[in-house]
Parts: structure tokens; C-alpha cells; sequence
């Protein structure tokens, strides 16, 4: 067989690796601290990592958890980036005025958020830095009636697999499970499908 001359032997090019950063925060640009949250802004750290979107795509997002969890959770979204689970978008509170509401309304995965539980004069487990909610339109709270966010509504039937859906010991419940942390789709009454803690609340 005659070679090509100059040919270079093709390889195929190597898949996109996970990476993760951990680092201080600067109090100034985080408005979702405030004084009286149950935590200083010296414990919170913020996480810099990769994600697979829904389209196929590796985006960085941002989010911000307790120090004690900051290596964990890194091991957690490791897992997932390596399952290529799906995440809408990962940007902090910050950019939906830390409103609750319109975090879930943009499917947005997120950890601290200083706010009482909804309804409540409790500190939520985000205030703390150890919960995370993920992908809240496909995995949304429900009670009763009440579905959040709203278009949480077409992913009701949980018997379904759709892209971006937490179920029952699935690789996302398994990868939360190995550091300690506990799904909300486990709860008898209400359910959260979007929510982890390290208490299990």
C-alpha cells in the first residue's frame, strides 16, 4: 500500500473533562447575605464547575454552599457532569433578586439563599449553605394543589424518565446519598423533588 505523504494519523478528540474550583466570596457583590442570616459570609464558599446542559453542551455555573460541604458537593456535580445529567442553567440567586420564585420559574439550580422557608419565620436549609435545589421545573415542590414552579405541572407523573428528572435511587439521589445528603422526594407530605440537604429538611 502506497502512504499518503504528510498524512498525520487522525485521533478522536478526547471528551470533555469535569472541572470544579473552590474559592472565597467577596460580601460585597452577594445581596442574598444579609445581617441576621444564620451564617457568616466567612462560611460560604463559591463553586465554580462544569455541567452538562440540556442541549449537549458544557456550560460553567456558579453556586454557593456552607465550607463544610464545598468539597463534597464538587464530588456530587462530578458524578453528574460524568452520568451527563442534564442542568438547565446554574447561576447564583443574585441574578433573580435572591427571589425564590423566579429561580424556579428560570429552572435554575441553586445552594445559599438566606430566606425563611416559605410561609414561615424559620431559616430555610439554604440559609445555612447545606441544600441545593436541582433543576426545579422538571423536579418541582408539590403540595397538594400546589405545584412550584407553575410548569413544574407537565412533570407530575414521576413514573416518567425525561431528561433533567430525579427519581427513586437514581444516579442523582445515589451521588447526593455518598456525602450524607437527603432528597425531598422522600418526604411523605409535602414532596420536593428539587431539594437536598445535609439534615434532611
Amino acid at each position: 500500500m502506497i502512504g499518503l505523504v504528510g498524512a498525520r494519523e487522525s485521533r478522536p478528540a478526547a471528551p470533555p473533562s469535569f472541572r470544579g474550583t473552590i474559592a472565597r466570596i467577596d460580601p460585597a457583590g452577594l445581596t442574598s447575605w444579609h445581617r441576621g442570616c444564620p451564617v457568616p459570609v466567612a462560611a460560604l464558599r463559591l463553586l465554580r464547575m462544569s455541567y452538562w446542559s440540556f442541549d449537549g453542551e458544557v456550560g460553567e455555573g456558579e453556586l454557593i454552599v456552607h465550607r463544610r460541604w464545598a468539597r463534597p458537593v464538587l464530588g456530587v456535580f462530578a458524578k453528574l457532569f460524568a452520568a451527563h445529567f442534564p442542568i438547565r442553567r446554574m447561576r447564583l440567586v443574585e441574578a433573580y433578586g435572591s427571589d425564590d420564585d423566579r429561580v424556579g420559574y428560570a429552572d435554575d439550580t441553586s445552594g445559599f439563599n438566606c430566606r425563611f422557608v416559605k410561609g414561615t419565620r424559620s431559616w430555610s436549609e439554604h440559609a445555612y449553605g447545606r441544600a441545593i435545589d436541582v433543576n426545579p421545573r422538571e423536579n418541582p415542590f408539590v403540595a397538594g394543589d400546589r405545584v412550584s414552579p407553575p410548569a413544574g405541572r407537565k412533570f407530575l407523573n414521576r413514573h416518567r424518565w425525561r431528561p433533567g428528572m430525579i427519581h427513586t435511587r437514581d444516579r442523582v439521589v445515589r451521588a447526593f446519598a455518598a456525602i450524607g445528603w437527603r432528597w425531598g422526594g422522600y418526604w411523605g407530605y409535602p414532596r420536593d423533588y428539587m431539594h437536598f440537604s445535609s439534615t434532611g429538611r
